[in-house]
């Protein structure tokens, strides 16, 4: 491996389209239609803000692929927000739904922001001028957004009410992920970390690993990396190490996500734990274990570190938090990679139940939403590994393969219009 590697995120997303459609009898044109974003929207939001002055901000709908289904994928609010995150994060939901076998293509939308900057009315106002100004794509049946990094259920709640007041009714299934109270799906909100789980215990069963007394170590503490962490607890393992954005927490004999989760409540970050001691993001993602959960951003692993990774299992529950190069690495050394496209498939997937719900009128209760999820999560697992086999690759070219395949089928049989 020569020269710098390109850690710009729509760069690698075509890198890893481009090892994995070299196994597949594709022809140049629908290879290039396969790569390309559908459509790419880029909006100016004007907000009020409290004092009254007037701030522009920029935002962002990338609809990637929409041949198996509308488009879906999630709002991020990040002040590094780009255009090339975007259209790298809406082309890994095409291949993610297509990887768990959902009816959906792939979109993705940001807001360059940081909103913690922001009070809650701010919040509001943005949220209500960008779902404006993103109203002619989105729809239940044409892109259905979902919530992402600094988004949550609120944040849908007020772009469902934005949509619905221009349409004149309640449309409950243009967003998922909003509150149980307005259309939303039990099991949601822990739905990336379950689907995680249940990809986890398949793979630990696959290595001959046993996951109770398997030492953990989690990478980011938001929504995802928190409960990754209290439900493999549950199972028995051993957390030896958290991380969020100020930095990390170890102890090799433990540590008790819940104690941890109070800890942060109570001080906004994890370092100060009683009984752990300071690390740098850094050092955590080195340290030796059995599992290693990525649950931050892009770009984690890479050609620099991957050689110095002492995880036997890493479970990608955030996107893109190992580069092309590093995959060679950790394949060669024999350290198994469940992608993201497969490991974090568990939030679109009970997205996925939530628009059934809301076309049907008819809710699940939370025992039926994971009885689903798991089923759908351990086939996954078990087609792209038999996949990896069949054609003697890593699990993340076994994903890639199995979705663009799929894909590439639905393109074939629709057609080229006109």
């Amino acid at each position: 491996m020569t020269g710098e590697e390109n850690l710009n995120p729509f760069a690698v997303a075509m890198a890893q389209f481009d090892r994995a459609a070299l196994y597949l009898d594709l022809d140049d044109g629908l290879r290039e239609l396969l790569k390309t974003p559908k459509r790419q929207l880029i909006v100016s939001i004007p907000v009020k803000m409290d004092d009254g002055s007037l701030r522009v901000f920029e935002g962002y709908r990338v609809q990637h692929n929409v041949a198996r289904g509308p488009g879906k994928g999630g709002i991020r609010y990040h002040p590094d927000v780009t255009l090339d995150e975007v259209k790298a994060l809406a082309m890994w939901m095409t291949w993610k739904c297509a990887t768990v076998n959902l009816p959906y293509g792939g979109a993705k939308g940001g807001v360059r922001v940081n909103p913690k900057e922001l009070s809650r009315g701010e919040l509001e106002r943005l949220t209500r001028r960008y779902a404006t100004e993103i109203a002619p794509l989105i729809g239940p049946d044409r892109d259905i957004p979902a919530p992402d990094v600094y988004t949550d259920a609120q944040t849908m709640a007020w772009i469902m009410d934005t949509i619905s007041m221009f349409k004149g009714h309640t449309e409950l299934g243009v967003v998922t992920g909003k509150p149980v109270e307005l259309g939303g799906s039990h099991g949601r909100q822990e739905a990336t970390a379950r689907g995680c789980q249940f990809v986890i215990r398949e793979a630990c069963r696959t290595l001959g690993l046993s996951l109770s007394g398997a030492t953990v170590v989690v990478q980011g503490f938001g929504n995802a990396g928190s409960n990754v962490a209290r439900f493999l607890h549950e199972d028995g393992a051993r957390i030896i190490a958290l991380s969020d954005s100020k930095g990390g927490i170890y102890n090799p004999h433990g540590i008790d996500p819940e104690a941890a989760l109070a800890h942060k409540a109570r001080t906004g970050a994890l370092q100060g734990l009683p009984d752990t001691e300071a690390i740098t993001n850094e050092e955590l993602l080195e340290l030796p274990c059995d599992i290693l959960v990525p649950a931050a951003l892009e770009n984690q692993i890479t050609r620099r570190n991957a050689d110095r990774v002492r995880a036997r299992l890493i479970a990608e529950a955030a996107n893109g938090p190992t580069t092309p190069d590093a995959d060679d690495i950790l394949f060669e050394r024999g350290i198994m990679v469940v992608p993201d496209i497969l490991a974090n498939a568990g939030g679109v997937s009970v997205s996925y139940f939530e628009w059934v719900q809301d076309q049907y009128g008819f809710f699940w209760s939370e025992d039926e939403v994971r009885h689903h999820l798991e089923r759908i999560m351990t086939s996954a697992f078990h087609e792209v590994r038999a996949t990896a086999e069949r054609y003697r690759v890593d699990l993340r070219r076994g994903a890639y393969i199995l979705a663009i395949g799929r894909v590439a089928e639905a393109t074939r049989v629709r057609g080229i219009f006109p």
